[in-house]
């Protein structure tokens, strides 16, 4: 191989490299940037410590959260690991999953019938 089909060969590996590399961490970090930027009080968020809190104040830098009644802490605004969706659409998911309908579900049984059934 010539000088010239190794410089080819140094391209595509370069280009494949932004592809699958820097051209997703580039997306994450604008997705990221821009959740930030919609953070207002009284939203509901996850820290990357793990802590569900509300937001109370949107800072410069920081953002205000209240972890429990009257527990108010300052955390850092790229410490916000994600906006938590409104309760009211968890609500309506649960509902959908709580059983009703599975006509192939066995019934609950009452403690003496569960002895009975693994006497037989």
């Amino acid at each position: 191989m010539s000088g010239g089909g190794y410089f080819i060969l140094i391209l595509i590996g370069l280009l494949l490299i932004w592809l699958f590399l820097v051209r997703p961490q580039r997306r994450r970090q604008q997705a990221q940037q821009s959740m930030i930027e919609s953070l207002e009080p009284g939203d509901e968020v996850l820290t990357a410590g793990g802590m569900y809190a509300h937001v109370v104040r949107v800072l410069e830098h920081e953002v205000v959260v209240e972890l429990s009644p009257g527990v108010e802490a300052r955390v850092a605004k790229r410490a916000i690991a994600a906006i938590m969706p409104a309760e009211d659409e968890e609500d309506g998911e649960e509902e959908e999953d709580n059983g009703e309908g599975d006509e192939g579900a066995e019934p609950a049984l009452e403690p003496a019938e569960k002895q009975e059934q693994v006497r037989l």
